[in-house]
């Protein structure tokens, strides 16, 4: 079988394109090598993976086929979650931990949130002036903060709340930065040099939001004499507690470290992600008025008080979502697969010890799949059913997002909180089109996006009319 093509540049020469302009990386190579390529001469050889016939391979293969990288390839991430996050972990302790994570994610349990979010982001909103432009950025982090703190922890209010919001917000916007992905890619620069140096700044912060949750979750125990119990409070029904409530076959709970873990998994990879594809949707909206006019006309279709699963429900809102997440997904790749042992599939044989990237961004641009792919058009998503290998902005097969559903309906609920309660407008200023920038991990819109309220509004009564 001939070697697969590609660049034999080591990683630290590719690296800072990579860090710093990955989507020129991504599509550079796709033209040169082809939908599957090597990068590198490893150990381990990196293979970037974009034919969607190889992808549902990998995705219907055996876990067993996989691993998760060694300690010092996620260390940065490891230091941030934890060693017990669902994102790290695999075999039986992958399985373990994803059994016990789905209840709170239940398509039941979901309708509870609705009111919730729609409620949140009507307070954020309230800040808002007309003709007084603000951070588009920063205001979906502060509505998604507030979403993930009351849905996880149950918390609105406090002064733990107040804390945690604050140094949350704080670390993120820290390891939000393209410098900070150097810390993530090179552990070596993971050095404390006190709190004044980036990482003991960094260090220091995520020392205080561990207390924190730690006295929270010690707090929802039930006393029972001098014996600490681990059921939660009854009658809650936020994450933590269904968390806390959740046995696995031998009746076990999850520890104190394995709920601090997969909390913080859900606090960092819940908010910062969500508001990042806000933000996106938004500038779309406002960016290319026959969007905004279509997806305001069919919002106001529903009504003055739509029930929050109406809302999530409405086709043109629902495709609008799915296309910004296509054209820039927030996670350009899936997470690193390791194969434990050689994988044929489609034509394609990996070694073992193969770091296999697939990735989302290069699918998602495939003009065969997505006519004119760097064109904005929701209605795409309404001529055409696609498979998970064609379109997968969450992964795929045993390691896809738990959370999707929730971070879906979250979108939804908040895009359409604003837009029907405001008429905003991208300042003059933004005249070129945007393109994602690195956010640590991920890829985010650019910083410096403003949108301008200029009036709020109310159903249109034409709207209503019409259907």
């Amino acid at each position: 079988m001939p070697a697969l093509p590609g660049s034999k540049t080591p990683f630290w020469r590719r690296a800072p394109k990579l860090i710093l302009r990955p989507l020129e990386y991504f599509e550079d190579n796709y033209r040169r090598y082809g939908s599957v390529f090597k990068v590198g001469e490893g150990p381990p050889p990196s293979i970037y993976v974009a034919d969607p016939a190889v992808i549902q391979g990998i995705f219907q293969a055996d876990s067993s086929y996989f691993h998760i990288p060694p300690q010092g390839m996620g260390s940065g991430l490891t230091f941030m979650l934890g060693d017990n996050s669902l994102l790290l972990i695999d075999g039986v302790r992958h399985r373990r931990h994803r059994k016990l994570l789905m209840p709170p994610f239940h398509g039941d349990r979901m309708r509870a949130y609705g009111d919730t979010i729609c409620t949140l982001s009507q307070q954020v909103m309230a800040d808002w002036q007309p003709g007084s432009a603000f951070d588009l950025r920063a205001a979906m982090q502060e509505i998604t903060l507030r979403v993930i703190l009351k849905a996880v922890f149950g918390l609105g209010e406090g002064d733990r709340y107040e804390r945690l919001r604050q140094l949350l917000s704080t670390l993120l916007e820290g390891l939000g930065t393209p410098l900070s992905a150097f810390f993530i890619f090179f552990p070596g620069l993971q050095k404390d040099w006190g709190p004044l140096s980036p990482w003991g700044r960094f260090v220091r912060i995520k020392a205080e939001i561990d207390a924190l949750i730690y006295a929270e979750i010690e707090e929802r125990r039930v006393p029972a004499g001098a014996l600490r119990e681990s059921q939660p409070q009854a009658g809650r029904t936020d994450i933590l507690s269904l968390m806390m409530a959740a046995r696995d076959d031998q009746g076990q709970p999850l520890s104190d470290g394995e709920l601090h873990d997969e909390l913080m998994t859900l606090l960092i990879a819940g908010h910062e992600t969500t508001a990042s594809a806000l933000t996106w949707a938004l500038y779309w909206v406002h960016w290319l008025p026959e969007v905004g006019n279509q997806i305001r006309q069919a919002l106001d279709h529903l009504g003055p008080d739509p029930d929050p699963l109406a809302v999530a429900s409405q086709p043109y809102l629902n495709a609008l979502c799915q296309e910004t997440l296509r054209i820039y997904p927030v996670a350009p790749t899936t997470g690193i697969r390791i194969l434990s042992q050689p994988l044929t599939v489609a034509g394609y044989e990996f070694p073992a010890g193969a770091a296999l990237f697939l990735n989302i961004y290069l699918v998602h641009h495939r003009e065969d799949l997505y006519p004119d792919p760097d064109r904005f058009r929701p209605e795409r998503f309404l001529e055409r059913q696609y498979s998970p290998y064609e379109y997968f902005p969450f992964g795929g097969g045993h390691r896809s997002c738990i959370g999707s559903a929730f971070a879906l309906m979250e979108m939804k609920l908040v895009l359409a909180t604003v837009l029907r309660q405001w008429r905003l407008e991208l300042p003059a200023s933004h005249q070129k089109p945007l393109r994602p920038v690195r956010r640590g991990l991920t890829l985010a819109p650019p910083g410096h996006l403003r949108l301008v309220p200029l009036a709020q509004r109310v159903p249109q009564p034409e709207a209503l009319l019409l259907g």
